[in-house]
């Protein structure tokens, strides 16, 4: 099918997310406000009170329960969506351990936001990556349009049979969350349709035989736990499936690596979220100036697209890993993930640290990056932006 063109409206990125919710119509949407995705409910409560969508508004005590909620919903035969962010997600982690063990496939914008402490209510990631390892899918957007359309995918994801999995969408706090650019919205009936209805295999309301919440002995557990890794790592399939009928359907291409001007990179970036803007404005200047690089930027994180790294990564000889998150007394974990990924690869890898609290990345930064690549490789974490360097913030 050709590219569905469409009429621009101003959006911030978490318009753009409720403009999505509003669309899908979830049946229930169990939620506690928390800075920066307090808009994204904000926007979509609007909605519902205008008669807009059809949604159950559950306000709860915390994200603790907002995610408690959630939970039961899911199971129950109700198709669900929350958000939150920061200290929220923190809270929710447990029970996102919960749903992603009972297979609840709950679809969860998120503001990515800095942990405490100190205090923040800027964008990083170090909220995500509190819950790499819960079994939930994890999707980041560049922009409000991938917001958007990384919303509309969402429920596809979570609710295909082999996968049946919680599916965060993580956008970056303020940089995305609240700025206003031009987002394409498509027709909300083609996204109903592109989504579909909420079909889950044995719901507690369904009237057949079923056990949730069980409790697992040493003779069981071991195997439960084996099928949500199975899930889980089914997801990257199905996050290509679910990309390509997207792009068949509206003409939009949003595989689970976006690989920019890679096709002769000897010297490349890897990152996550909305910085490959800044990232890719400085691989078209080097480019210009006659040098070979390129940028990779993963939609899909979880899953880790391990495969799908290491070729976009082939030709690359060395690769600047930036993380918006650090993992004290250890490497940061995109780094880590990508080491894992191209281990006995010919692709040798260089690890910084950029952005915590919501801290600019210039293209100075960037320029450094790419420039200390050419020299021999450091066996260390370097910063970018630390303490004022580069242009990022003040010290």
């Amino acid at each position: 099918m050709a590219k569905v063109e469409l009429a621009l409206q101003v959006l911030t990125g978490a318009e753009a997310t409720a403009h999505a919710m509003r669309q899908i119509q979830p049946d229930v949407v169990p939620v506690y406000p928390i800075t920066p995705q307090t808009p994204i409910i904000q926007t979509f409560s609007r909605f519902v009170a205008d008669g807009k969508a059809d949604t159950v508004i559950v306000q709860v005590e915390s994200e603790h329960s907002a995610m408690s909620a959630a939970v039961g919903s899911a199971l129950a035969g109700a198709r669900t969506m929350t958000a939150t962010a920061s200290q929220g997600l923190a809270l929710m982690v447990e029970v996102i351990y919960i749903a992603a063990g009972l297979r609840a496939p709950i679809v969860i914008a998120v503001g990515n936001r800095a942990l405490s402490a100190p205090i923040n209510i800027h964008g990083d990631h170090s909220d995500g990556m509190l819950a790499r390892d819960s079994g939930a899918v994890q999707i980041y957007a560049q922009d409000a349009q991938e917001a958007y359309d990384l919303m509309v995918m969402a429920p596809r994801i979570a609710e295909h049979p082999d996968v049946m999995l919680p599916v965060m969408v993580g956008q970056d706090g303020f940089q995305v969350t609240h700025s206003a650019e031009g987002v394409a919205l498509l027709p909300d009936p083609d996204v109903r349709d592109f989504v579909g209805p909420y079909e889950i295999p044995n719901p507690l309301l369904g009237g057949g035989a079923s056990s949730h919440g069980t409790f697992a002995m040493p003779d069981s557990y071991f195997e439960l736990r084996h099928q949500l890794v199975q899930a889980t790592e089914a997801a990257e399939a199905v996050y290509a499936e679910v990309a390509q009928d997207y792009r068949r359907r509206f003409g939009r291409d949003l595989p689970q690596i976006d690989a920019y001007r890679m096709e002769d990179a000897e010297r490349a970036i890897l990152l996550i979220g909305s910085a490959a803007g800044t990232a890719k404005e400085v691989v078209d200047d080097l480019r210009a100036e006659g040098e070979r690089v390129g940028l990779v930027a993963l939609r899909l994180y979880r899953p880790f697209p391990h495969a799908a790294l290491r070729a976009a990564l082939a030709g690359a000889r060395r690769v600047a890993v930036l993380d918006r998150a650090v993992s004290p007394g250890a490497y940061p974990p995109l780094y880590s993930d990508a080491l894992g990924a191209l281990q006995g690869s010919a692709t040798t890898l260089q690890s910084y640290v950029y952005g915590l609290g919501g801290r600019d990345l210039s293209q100075r930064a960037v320029r450094r990056a790419f420039a200390e690549l050419a020299l021999p490789a450091a066996d260390r974490i370097g910063y970018l932006g630390l303490g004022g360097e580069d242009g990022d913030g003040e010290p």
